[in-house]
């Protein structure tokens, strides 16, 4: 039996990324695609309590279902492994998001948040993202590693509550110098909320900043891609700080 692959995203179905994405998955299994009908970048893992969901088959070709749903990238692997998969998934692929999921950017990510649901939830899961956000951008250069990548993980399983973010460099030559397991950089975006005034003359809003890293050791994701390296980041459910822990235990004893 041919492997099943849940595929989502953040960007929409239309997205470019997906669809690469997508087309790379059916070589290698059957698959289910459930994408949010709109942008939802930036929702992180938030999900939709308030009202209820409304589901959209678009395709229903039994090698490749697809569907949109109107929540969030959490709420398509909630909804889609309950009511919409014909068996557990053996996979689950988030992407390919356009723009860096690198850093600090894993707790913003709604595709990064669709992958730790389905790693705590008991799947395996993978977010790929490419750093470039233009709608336009080039995701063949991908397409070999996001194979070998998905293959790899199939034969040799993550551990429990395990997921990877794998992210791509765009390096100005063009050649990608192969792929490093890394450790998350230390960083931060230095937001800014810039008071503007609309037509009418009333105050609003945009949110600006920028990012801030000065850890860029060799280990690290940021170091992998501004050297051209495909970075991955073995990423955990378990937020504790294990390292710290001796240090704050003495503050109790």
């Amino acid at each position: 039996m041919k492997p099943l692959l849940l595929i989502t995203n953040d960007d929409g179905l239309n997205a470019k990324g997906i669809q690469t994405l997508i087309r790379v998955a059916r070589t290698i299994g059957d698959v289910v695609i459930m994408a949010p009908d709109r942008n939802s970048s930036g929702l992180a893992h938030s999900f939709t309590s308030s009202r209820p969901l409304r589901i959209n088959t678009i395709s229903n070709v039994p090698e490749c279902t697809i569907y949109t749903c109107d929540g969030t990238p959490v709420d398509c692997i909630k909804v889609c492994v309950e009511h919409f998969c014909p068996r557990k998934p053996d996979l689950v692929l988030s992407g390919i998001n356009h723009g860096s999921n690198a850093s600090i950017n894993v707790l913003y990510s709604g595709t990064m948040g669709a992958v730790i649901e389905a790693s705590a939830s008991g799947y395996q899961a993978i977010g790929f993202s490419l750093l470039d956000h233009s709608q336009d951008a080039d995701f063949e250069p991908t397409v070999p590693y996001i194979k070998d990548i998905i293959l790899r993980t199939l034969k040799h399983p993550l551990p429990n509550c395990t997921s990877l973010n794998v992210n791509f460099p765009v390096p100005e030559d063009g050649i990608i110098r192969g792929v490093k397991v890394c450790r998350q950089s230390h960083a931060r975006w230095l937001d800014s909320y810039e008071k503007r005034i609309d037509p009418r003359g009333m105050p609003y809003f945009w949110l600006t900043g920028r990012f801030e890293c000065n850890d860029i050791e060799p280990d690290t994701d940021q170091w992998a891609l501004e050297n051209g390296f495909i970075s991955v980041v073995p990423t955990t459910t378990d937020f504790t700080d294990k390292c710290s822990m001796p240090q704050i235990q003495a503050v109790y004893e």
